[in-house]
């Protein structure tokens, strides 16, 4: 019997996304399963010492040691460097994991950092407290001021950081401009692209050098396990990244990254019923005029409607921003009669999800900043999942109604 022991890029590669996502990066071994194999283990043998010499030297392909590389993690990279487009990739344990490493990676002390100042706290953190701690500067701008990134490059200036659309705000960043900005000052641009995903968007073909996931979210996408994944250049991932990776072992579980590959196998679907669920249900609140604000980028009254549906395939994306004019209190009101939608912090669940993000995700941040930024004591934010839209609609009509918000 004829098995499929390898996987020929070359081939996989002009696969459509669909297929991409169900059989891209797969190999089976001598026993021809038909489903990824977990390859649990931390080390690997070797025939004689001469081989074990010359897989560390780099002259024999192999495992050494599943801090560097395993099979099932090399499976899940694969399949997302397709989707990507990207010539290579690596896995972290979280998604957190992949943003600290893709920029770390790259700076020394007497480096400047320019990045949108629209950003998931732990993000924001990351830029403008660790950084600092290491001697390297950084600079927040406007992500939609394509001047304010012009002048914010230095001499010293080595990388720019966005999130487009941004966490929890939904401000979007002209991926293209602002990669054009960067590359003629010698600049290396990384994208957080974790709310439109590789289904929506792909920054790389934007212009951008590095992309960075929590794969937490939409790829796993039913809140299982935490993975994440940086994908960029041979050069970026073999020369930058992998000394970093390699000594400071921020690795995914291979059982995480075979769960990861399990996810991708319906990521599309799940993706498009988001967004399709998603149109629906901000179409339902922005109807509510007791609502404050209502925030989707694929509404005609989002300020950067044109710029976010040319990045994101015609798509609004899953995830909505509402304000309750009643604060804090009123926003607590509202999460605690949903019935259906679940309190939580996380997004890209196959379950609706809402949450606080002035007493959660962004707490962190002092209230100016919050202020700032637009992230009102009001402010909720909104993971659609794969229930029908109607009961969704439905549960956020009685909650809203049950905490004195009236359409």
């Amino acid at each position: 019997m004829k098995k499929k022991t390898g996987f020929d890029r070359d081939k996989t590669s002009g696969w459509r996304l669909e297929t991409q996502l169900v059989r891209g990066g797969t190999w089976r071994s001598e026993l021809g399963e038909t489903n990824e194999a977990i390859f649990m283990t931390s080390g690997y043998a070797y025939d004689a010492a001469e081989d074990a010499a010359a897989r560390f030297a780099g002259e024999q392909e192999g495992y050494t040691y599943s801090r560097l590389r395993n099979p099932t993690l090399a499976m899940f990279e694969e399949r997302m460097a397709l989707i990507e487009g990207a010539e290579a990739a690596r896995s972290t344990a979280s998604g957190m994991a992949a943003v600290t490493a893709a920029i770390l990676a790259q700076v020394k002390a007497g480096d400047h950092v320019v990045s949108g100042r629209a950003l998931f706290g732990s993000c924001r953190w990351v830029i403008e407290t660790l950084l600092p701690r290491f001697g390297v500067e950084v600079t927040l701008v406007d992500g939609a001021d394509l001047d304010a990134w012009a002048a914010a490059v230095r001499d010293n200036t080595v990388l720019f950081f966005l999130e487009s659309p941004a966490n929890p705000t939904l401000d979007i960043v002209d991926v293209k401009a602002v990669s054009d900005i960067a590359h003629a000052a010698g600049v290396c641009v990384v994208v957080d692209n974790v709310f439109a995903t590789p289904v929506l968007q792909r920054p790389l073909e934007l212009g951008a050098d590095v992309v960075v996931y929590s794969a937490t979210k939409h790829i796993d996408g039913q809140g299982r396990c935490l993975g994440g994944c940086i994908l960029g250049s041979n050069t970026f991932i073999t020369d930058t990244l992998m000394p970093f990776l390699r000594n400071t072992g921020p690795s995914l579980s291979p059982f995480n990254a075979w769960v990861m590959l399990k996810g991708m196998e319906t990521l599309e679907m799940r993706v498009r019923r988001m967004c399709e669920n998603a149109a629906k249900v901000a179409d339902f609140l922005a109807d509510n005029t007791g609502l404050a604000r209502v925030r989707y980028p694929g509404r005609v009254d989002f300020a950067q409607q044109e710029l976010a549906l040319s990045q994101m395939n015609g798509m609004g994306g899953s995830i909505i921003a509402l304000d309750v004019p009643g604060g804090r209190a009123q926003a607590f009101a509202v999460l605690n009669a949903l019935e259906i939608i679940d309190i939580s912090n996380n997004i890209g669940d196959a379950k609706s999800l809402m949450t606080h993000p002035a007493s959660t995700t962004h707490q962190s941040l002092p209230a100016e900043v919050r202020d700032t930024l637009g992230i009102g004591e009001g402010m909720l934010r909104l993971s659609v999942g794969l229930e029908h839209a109607d009961d969704l609609i439905e549960d956020l009509g009685q909650a809203l109604a049950r905490a004195g918000v009236q359409a």
